[in-house]
């Protein structure tokens, strides 16, 4: 966050008022302001004393609201604009990314896929981010555990999800994990009214048949939806506790470690084919390397609510991916019903932010 340019009474100091006493009788006269004329007596005495005033010069909180409104022009808007480019890339990136990684089940299964997956952005992360591994307390190594855990529950969930059914729902059923979160943190009358929309996207979409999208389905999402939550708690206290990206690349190796047996259960010499190898690696690039990076550099320029609001379009871009990449196409209901949370999602992130 910015510091305030603000004074220590909270106000800005007035530029003109600094210089008023540097104002000549004679131009002030001519104004016939009420006020000015006061300023001009005091001026008028000083120089008849025989000291000639001097303007103020502006004070550091002057200069600092000055050089934030010259970052408020054309660069700065450009530079949010690029940094909303950038979330969409990430966004659209980590759908399409999940959309290779359905292709690749028949060749890997889903926990084969994880596995690829997590193995790829570890190595990736700790080539890039050399992350130390010596001062750290216990309590940060239990941190970077849980956050690691996290991370292979919810990713191999997911898998299992979309897996059974469409990738658009699964993402819809997952965002519910977040979304349960901003309401619970925010305490606010109006965040009900999101849950509700929320809960009511949710109904929709099982009006449209759960059966046909597989309860087992649903409930890997839920479920994934629930570790994501865990996720975003988890990935704020290892922030704290960890210099830059070291938190997540070691988390990210404890999660590829941990899903590694369960890979080569699953899938076996299957990982080692050639051409599942480099699918798994577009699959880590896409999915985890590239939003991570993308929403590293958006986060500089663009402020974390309108990034929240702008996450909230996950559950579509995943529809969109899916219908185009998979050929799962879905009805006006589903539809419906991934628009209603989308818009649960983005209500709660702004009223959170308003408080």
């Amino acid at each position: 966050m910015n510091a305030s340019p603000a004074g220590s009474d909270g106000s800005f100091p007035a530029t003109s008022a600094s210089y008023a006493p540097a104002t000549s009788a004679g131009s002030v006269d001519s104004m016939g302001s009420a006020d000015s004329m006061g300023s001009v007596g005091s001026t008028s005495g000083a120089i008849a004393d025989g000291v000639i005033p001097q303007p103020v010069p502006p004070s550091p909180e002057v200069l600092c609201a000055e050089a934030e409104a010259g970052a408020a022009g054309p660069a700065g808007a450009r530079g949010r604009l690029g940094s909303v480019a950038l979330v969409i890339g990430g966004i659209v990136s980590l759908q399409f990314g999940s959309s290779v990684a359905v292709l690749l089940f028949p060749r890997a299964g889903a926990l084969g896929v994880v596995t690829l997956r997590l193995v790829v952005a570890s190595l990736v992360l700790l080539i890039v981010c050399r992350p130390k591994v010596r001062g750290y307390t216990r309590g940060d190594w239990v941190t970077v555990l849980g956050f690691g855990i996290a991370l292979v529950g919810m990713n191999s969930l997911f898998y299992q999800a979309i897996d059974r059914i469409p990738l658009g729902a699964a993402v819809t059923l997952e965002f519910l994990g977040p979304l349960i979160l901003s309401v619970a943190t925010s305490r606010r009358l109006l965040s009900v009214v999101w849950a509700a929309l929320a809960l009511g996207g949710v109904v929709l979409l099982g009006r449209a048949g759960f059966d046909g999208l597989n309860l087992l389905g649903a409930g890997f999402a839920l479920a994934a939806g629930g570790l994501w939550a865990a996720y975003i708690l988890l990935s704020a206290r290892t922030g704290q506790r960890f210099p830059q990206a070291d938190g997540l690349a070691l988390a990210m190796t404890v999660a590829a470690l941990l899903s590694l047996p369960l890979g080569l259960f699953s899938a076996g010499s299957a990982l080692l084919d050639p051409v599942t190898l480099g699918l798994g690696a577009a699959v880590a690039l896409m999915s985890s390397v590239m939003p991570y990076t993308l929403e590293l550099l958006a986060l500089r320029k663009l402020p974390a609510s309108g990034f929240a609001v702008m996450m909230s379009l996950e559950p579509a871009a995943a529809a969109t991916a899916g219908f185009l990449v998979l050929h799962q196409a879905l009805g006006w209901v589903e539809l419906v019903a991934i628009g209603l949370v989308v818009v649960a999602s983005a209500g709660a992130v702004l009223s959170g932010s308003r408080r």
